[in-house]
């Protein structure tokens, strides 16, 4: 098979879909990889590197698109992308459910769209979406401590406290991989961590690795608002696989919060848990609404590419592997957890969650 890998076109998005460990294992298969040049220069990954691994470099990203048929991405299609993208298989993070347009466009064009984030085990595991929701949950309390500085519209307070002033308390909305990832570093620096979920194992689970340093709380109406309104800063970590995330803040909680407090919502890019969320860009990556700073980068890795990058490859190249070697029929065919990634096929939505949020029907493969 011949695969090929783009240069990311989204705003600030620096990852690559492909590292040259994972050139050298399709190679290493008999498969061509073709590389946009430059296309790994944001993640520090030279086009030497990519050669020396097995790769081909072409000039442009159009040339990508016209000489392979397997194409591996970062982020979704966009912009002058959408034109070439007919006859492809697709293998990138899509985030349909939240972009009714692009949802709605691939099923216009002769694609098989098959999303990092929807692969998923029988026990409910996202092997290709923890990666990056490691690196969120991590960088959630970093990029929150700069919300909470005055330059930033927030309280002016220090995440840690320090001798004779208390900490900040810390609410992680969401029990999952990013959510316990922020929740360990919080703790790690000191903060009162609360964390609120709806699964009684995963917060069981949270409590005996943070050793008694951080609260859990079943996760509901009411004790949302009980730790929302008193939280100096607020992380939500809320993912349903494939579909749009559920407004978990409303307008009039947001109003009610401490002034100066903040919203880093890592459920931006299904939607965001706070309804007064929006994305933005690293470069620009705070507002302020309701009095609340808010945080909503929609690609949130993409502010430490490297790291992103090689943990991104390291989880996704035994599914690339399945699909270039099997091609994609027998593939799907024979690895459930695989088959549930495709989100679009033959011009029907194949996941569930995808038709649900917009009422379309659900086609099978």
């Amino acid at each position: 098979m011949i695969v090929g890998v783009l240069t990311e076109r989204m705003e600030d998005e620096f990852r690559v879909a492909i590292t040259p460990p994972g050139v050298q294992a399709l190679a290493g298969h008999g498969h061509t990889v073709i590389i946009e040049a430059g296309a790994g220069l944001p993640s520090g990954i030279s086009d030497t590197d990519y050669t020396d691994a097995g790769a081909k470099i072409v000039k442009t990203g159009k040339d990508v698109w016209e000489g392979a048929e397997f194409i591996m991405k970062v982020r979704e299609p966009e912009g002058p992308e959408l034109d070439m993208v007919s006859g492809h298989t697709i293998f990138s993070y899509l985030h349909l459910a939240a972009n009714e347009k692009l949802t709605k466009t691939l099923l216009d064009i002769n694609v098989t769209a098959i999303a990092y984030e929807t692969v998923q085990t029988e026990e409910g595991l996202l092997p290709l979406l923890s990666p990056m929701s490691e690196v969120c949950g991590r960088l959630a309390i970093k990029v929150g401590a700069y919300g909470l500085e005055k330059i930033s519209g927030g309280m002016g307070v220090l995440i840690s406290g320090v001798s004779g002033v208390p900490p900040v308390k810390v609410v992680i909305i969401g029990g999952g991989v990013a959510g316990f990832n922020a929740a360990t570093v919080a703790t790690g620096i000191g903060a009162t961590v609360v964390i609120l979920g709806i699964s009684p194992k995963k917060l069981r689970y949270a409590a005996d690795m943070l050793k008694g340093r951080a609260v859990t709380v079943m996760s509901n109406r009411a004790n949302i608002e009980e730790q929302v309104l008193t939280a100096d800063l607020v992380v939500g970590a809320v993912l349903i696989p494939g579909a749009k995330t559920p407004t978990l803040i409303d307008r009039d909680l947001v109003s009610r919060m401490k002034p100066g407090s903040v919203i880093v919502d890592l459920s931006i890019d299904q939607g965001g848990v706070a309804e007064t969320s929006r994305p933005t860009t690293n470069k620009d990556p705070f507002f302020v609404e309701e009095g609340v700073v808010h945080y909503g980068v929609p690609n949130m890795p993409g502010a430490v590419p490297r790291t992103s990058s090689f943990a991104l490859t390291s989880a996704t190249i035994t599914y690339v592997l399945e699909l270039a070697d099997k091609g994609f029929d027998d593939a799907v065919a024979s690895n459930a957890v695989l088959q549930r990634g495709v989100n679009i096929h033959k011009g029907k939505v194949t996941h569930e969650g995808v038709a649900e949020t917009f009422g379309l029907p659900l086609g099978s493969l």
